[in-house]
């Protein structure tokens, strides 16, 4: 995306190492083993079968150790930010917004995110995919996992 504006409908990120070559090929190998099992079953196709599925979910568990860990990041991130751009009486209602909230306004450019803050605190922008959708100036984030 060099050169390019980040914007909503391009700030959504594929590694292509893993979201198109080791998980996609982990999964056929799962489904190899399944139809392999199923046409000579024995105890060595079952365990390959179970390998194969054990490969797929520690693949799938690292994914997701990375994406709670970013968000863990973002969050302070975000509050930090908050603290810094939010008027004084919203100080204290920092600790309301969700995490999901959070991530979504990493996007918001300091001058945007305290008006999308208060209508996260206010229940008007429930869900990030609003919160991005409600976003006028991107504020690139390219480090993400």
């Amino acid at each position: 995306m060099a050169g390019q504006q980040q914007t909503y409908a391009n700030h959504k990120r594929v590694y292509p190492l893993y979201h198109l070559f080791v998980f996609p090929i982990l999964f056929a190998n799962l489904v190899v083993g399944i139809v392999a099992a199923v046409r000579n079953p024995s105890w060595g196709s079952a365990w390959l079968v179970v390998v194969a599925a054990a490969l797929v979910g520690l693949a799938w568990s690292a994914r997701v150790m990375a994406l709670v860990l970013q968000t863990r990041i973002i969050g302070l991130e975000e509050r930090l930010r908050l603290a810094r751009i939010l008027p004084e009486d919203l100080h204290p209602r920092i600790p309301e917004l969700r995490p999901g909230q959070l991530v979504a306004l990493r996007f918001a450019s300091d001058a945007e995110a305290p008006e999308l803050a208060q209508r996260c605190l206010a229940g008007e922008l429930e869900k990030k995919d609003d919160i991005k959708r409600a976003i006028k100036n991107w504020r690139p984030d390219t480090l993400r996992v």
